[in-house]
């Protein structure tokens, strides 16, 4: 093998030529200390719609990004094409630190972990009184995923004229939750949307609910220049709604300064990615009782202080009984 010196001769080495004419590889990034500041709106098939100041500028993620995604209502640095004229593309160099984030999984036996929204500063869980009947676990569940991911909820019941709020009102009272109720012709004639609204204004809001809950109509309500898709009907014979909303997106509440994030109606809300441990921090009327819980204790147990809790008149005992049920279910996923 030849071997050169210290004082090697330059024409004597050999350099191999760079077939492709393209410049060498480098580990070093570009900064981008001049990207623009914008919010994801929607995400479509790797496409993002983005809001750069007033303009609407559709972009792609760098590469330099790997497998970090951005999400809607993330905060990104775009470079390239920001004039958002048609057939243009800008690039997504960096995703801003999250203020909070709303994840899911499928069901519980799902390890791969969704984030439907981020930086919301509250979840609405939007259910209906009857048709479809309300589901007290799956809003449980959003719960958990809400105060997981540091967003405050809002309890919003539909369709008043066919069943009374009390039953729902008297199984989350003790929550301090707050709550709006409303009915099909209140939607219709703005009093609803106008009473949601006062939740609304200077905020980021996500909305969350199983399909046919009414969902759509209610965001259609809330931003009438820019109605979403069609809202469609139960089905007679499941109980449940036909899937409207296909993917989240984020609308400006006019004259209020805040944002509405429409998302896809769910039938399941998998809680695979929150440790079991954190979940009875959603249920702030029974956390008081753990303290004279043993050690490491699974809130299913003989010696559980939950129990005599919900005896002394503390808190409801469908309270419990859904806390158990989403414990069991995450243990059931975990010992697969």
């Amino acid at each position: 093998m030849r071997r050169y010196g210290k004082h090697t001769d330059e024409d004597d080495i050999r350099s191999r030529p760079n077939r492709k004419g393209n410049r060498p590889r480098t580990n070093i990034r570009p900064k981008h200390e001049d990207a623009a500041g914008g919010m994801v709106l929607t995400v479509d098939r790797g496409r993002l719609t983005c809001l750069v100041e007033d303009r609407v500028v559709m972009a792609m993620k760098a590469r330099e990004l790997g497998r970090k995604a951005a999400v809607v209502g993330d905060q990104v640095a775009l470079v390239g094409d920001l004039s958002g004229r048609k057939d243009t593309l800008a690039r997504i160099v960096r995703i801003e630190q999250r203020s909070s984030v709303l994840r899911r999984t499928a069901d519980d036996d799902d390890p791969y972990e969704r984030v439907v929204v981020a930086n919301a500063d509250q979840l609405a869980i939007v259910t209906a009184l009857a048709d479809p009947e309300p589901r007290p676990r799956l809003i449980d569940r959003c719960l958990v995923a809400a105060f997981d991911g540091g967003l405050e909820p809002l309890l919003v019941m539909t369709k008043s004229d066919l069943a009374p709020p009390d039953k729902l009102l008297e199984l989350y009272g003790d929550l301090d939750i707050p709550f709006v109720v409303t009915s099909r012709e209140e939607l219709e004639n703005g009093d609803a949307a106008d009473r949601v609204r006062t939740h609304l204004d200077g905020r980021v809001t996500a909305f969350v609910g199983h399909s046919g809950v009414g969902k759509t109509t209610l965001v259609n309500a809330l931003v009438p220049e820019d109605r979403r898709r069609t809202t469609g009907h139960v089905n007679a014979v499941t109980g449940r709604g036909r899937h409207t909303t296909t993917s989240a997106l984020a609308l400006p509440l006019s004259g209020a300064g805040g944002w509405v994030v429409d998302t896809p109606g769910v039938r399941s809300f998998g809680l695979a990615h929150i440790d079991p441990s954190r979940v009875i921090h959603a249920f702030p009327d029974l956390e008081p009782g753990t303290e004279g819980c043993p050690r490491a204790c699974s809130h299913d147990e003989q010696d559980c202080a939950l129990d005599a809790w919900v005896e002394e008149g503390h808190a409801d005992p469908a309270r419990l009984y859904s806390l158990r049920r989403l414990l069991a279910t995450r243990e059931r996923r975990e010992g697969d």
